[in-house]
C-alpha cells in the first residue's frame, strides 16, 4: 500500500512580489546574510517582502524559512516505507514598486543586486524512506526537482504525483531492497539515477543557481 494522500496545494503561477517594504532606510548586509543562491531559503529580507506580499511562507528546519507546502502527506507510521517529505517550493523574483524599491537602495547596498538578480524558480521534492525490524534503513526514492518555467514544472508535478500516488511503497521498497547489490554501491548521484530508473521517472535536476 502508498499510504499516501496528495494535498489539494498548489505551485503558485505568480513569480514575483510587486508590494513595497514601508521602512524608508537601505537594508544592513545581514539582512542579505546566508543568502541561499541553489535553494529556496529566504534571507531576512526577503522574510519582509513575504510578508507584505502574502507569501505562504513557513519555517524550515530551525531559523530556515522557504516558501513552501506540503505534497503528499502520510498518517503515522514508524516502520516499512515512511514519507520522510514531500513539499511544494517557490523562490520570487521582485517587479513594480518592490523592484524600484530595491534599485534604489542597491546604490547605498550592492549586495541588495541579489535579491534583484534573482529570477522565480518552483520546485518539487519527494522523500520516501524504508526502515525495518532487522536495522535495514535506506532512501527508496528522494527525488527533487527545480525550474524556472513555471508549467514545465506544474507539468511535472501532475505526472509525478499520478505515478507516485500509484505506487505501493512497501512493496516497491522491498524489491529494492533485494537489488541492494545493484545499488548500494554507486555515489550518491549514480543511485539517484538507478532509481529513477527503477521507478520508470525523469532524472532529478535541482540546486540551479538562482540569479539571472
Amino acid at each position: 500500500m502508498s499510504y499516501l494522500q496528495l494535498t489539494n496545494n498548489q505551485l503558485n503561477p505568480e513569480g514575483y512580489w510587486s508590494k513595497p517594504l514601508k521602512k524608508l532606510r537601505s537594508p544592513s548586509p545581514r539582512e542579505l546574510a546566508l543568502f541561499d543562491q541553489n535553494g529556496y531559503d529566504l534571507t531576512n529580507l526577503e522574510k519582509n517582502y513575504a510578508k507584505i506580499n502574502l507569501g505562504n511562507m513557513h519555517s524550515h528546519r530551525e531559523h530556515r524559512f522557504a516558501l513552501k507546502a506540503p505534497w503528499f502527506i502520510q498518517a503515522a507510521k514508524n516502520e516499512g516505507a515512511v514519507l520522510n517529505h514531500s513539499l511544494l517550493f517557490e523562490r520570487k523574483g521582485y517587479a513594480g514598486e518592490a523592484l524600484e524599491q530595491l534599485e534604489q537602495w542597491a546604490d547605498k547596498n550592492p549586495l541588495i543586486f541579489k535579491i534583484i538578480k534573482m529570477r522565480p524558480k518552483w520546485g518539487l521534492d519527494f522523500s520516501m524512506d524504508y526502515v525495518d525490524r532487522a536495522g535495514n534503513v535506506f532512501e527508496v526514492l528522494h527525488w527533487e526537482y527545480d525550474g524556472f518555467d513555471y508549467p514545465e514544472v506544474a507539468e511535472r508535478k501532475e505526472q509525478l504525483q499520478h505515478k507516485f500516488a500509484s505506487i505501493d511503497w512497501d512493496d516497491a521498497a522491498a524489491n529494492i531492497l533485494k537489488l541492494k547489490n545493484h545499488w548500494h554501491h554507486l555515489d550518491f548521484f549514480s543511485q539517484s539515477d538507478w532509481k529513477c530508473n527503477y521507478f520508470g521517472i525523469v532524472k532529478e535536476r535541482f540546486k540551479m543557481v538562482i540569479w539571472d
